[in-house]
């Protein structure tokens, strides 16, 4: 089969490598129908992942129909269309247990990282029966590859760790394709305010279309002046950093109120400078995390209701033999206008 191949920092190739076969009985072999470029793929190629190996097949992300399932899979069968969850949940340690399925003992993120991932013509799955769904009947493909990661990372990491509620105000460091995935499921929570910011207007102009009250281009303005303007001088109740650099998450340190939350969902690469010295008496909490994508069932549902249109987040299509360029196009998303693309193989 074909795949994209990780070959050290900066260098991937479009390459031969052997089909995957069944290591354990309770792997699936998927072929993949659709699938997508994620920002974690991009801070792979800069070497911000070491873990990850000359070799590996990148993606952690897409969906596709079961070829063929182990001796203990019992929920899928060949021929059915699933949801490929970027995390690998055994179901049965201590982690998956408490439902933090991002650090189970067996899997946890390995497609893409660890083991070969879902930008290839085919990908083996390990723990099917927990790490797969279902595709409903009628479903729009290119919504449910949304669901492998995005989605759920920017409600997890982003909407509920920060613990929003009705009438707070939500500022949002970071409009690219995570940022805008909480900006969509935070509108569940009904913020009075939601506040987007980044360096790209065409960002920012597509995130008022969607839902974000006020935006701030930081290159331009003064993004901490702003949200103290538009906040009577207190700061944002939630601040979500959907960057993954330095100077986004200090950012987010001088955006933030008294008592109030900061969610890191970027991926961060070099160390950050945390300011306690400002932060120490003003009650704030800050938090990390990993997606579980153990709310991908409950952003199913809201789709299939359509009080959730991911769909909308997807601006480029390609076909899957055409990834260099799709890379090329994701990597440069301030010139070509790009936020999700969807890279199908027919």
């Amino acid at each position: 089969m074909k795949a994209l191949v990780y070959h050290g920092p900066n260098n991937k190739a479009w390459e031969e490598k052997p089909k995957p076969a069944l290591q354990h009985p309770t792997d699936a072999i998927v072929r993949i129908t659709k699938t997508t470029i994620c920002g974690t793929d991009l801070h792979i190629l800069k070497g911000d992942v070491p873990e990850v190996t000359d070799g590996r097949i990148l993606g952690h992300e897409g969906v596709g129909v079961i070829e063929e399932v182990g001796s203990s899979v019992t929920g899928f069968k060949p021929g059915d269309r699933v949801i490929i969850s970027c995390i690998s949940s055994c179901g049965k340690c201590d982690y998956c247990r408490k439902a933090m399925y991002s650090h189970c003992e067996n899997g946890g993120w390995i497609l893409g990282h660890l083991i070969d991932g879902t930008q290839a013509e085919y990908v083996r799955t390990p723990f099917a029966d927990t790490s797969l769904y279902h595709i409903p009947p009628g479903s729009d493909e290119e919504s449910m590859v949304m669901l492998s990661d995005i989605l759920p990372t920017g409600f997890e990491c982003g909407v509920l760790s920060g613990q929003l509620k009705p009438a707070d105000t939500l500022a949002i460091v970071g409009a690219g394709p995570i940022g805008l995935a909480a900006l969509l499921t935070a509108q569940f929570y009904s913020p009075a305010q939601i506040i987007m910011i980044d360096l790209d207007d065409n960002r920012l102009k597509f995130s008022k279309k969607i839902g974000a009250t006020e935006t701030i281009n930081s290159a331009s303005e003064n993004a901490i002046e702003r949200v103290k303007a538009l906040t009577g001088q207190k700061g944002a109740d939630v601040v979500i950093e959907a960057v993954g650099i330095p100077a986004t998450f200090a950012l987010c340190q001088s955006l933030v109120a008294p008592g109030g939350h900061i969610a890191n969902v970027g991926v961060h690469g070099k160390s950050v400078e945390l300011h306690l010295e400002t932060l120490w008496s003003k009650n704030i909490t800050i938090t990390t995390r990993l997606v579980d994508t153990v709310t991908l069932p409950v952003l199913l549902k809201t789709i299939q209701a359509r009080k959730l249109s991911p769909g909308q987040l997807i601006t480029h299509h390609f076909k899957l033999t055409d990834i260099i360029k799709a890379y090329d196009t994701f990597a440069h998303a301030d010139k070509e206008n790009a936020l999700k693309v969807i890279l199908s193989n027919d």
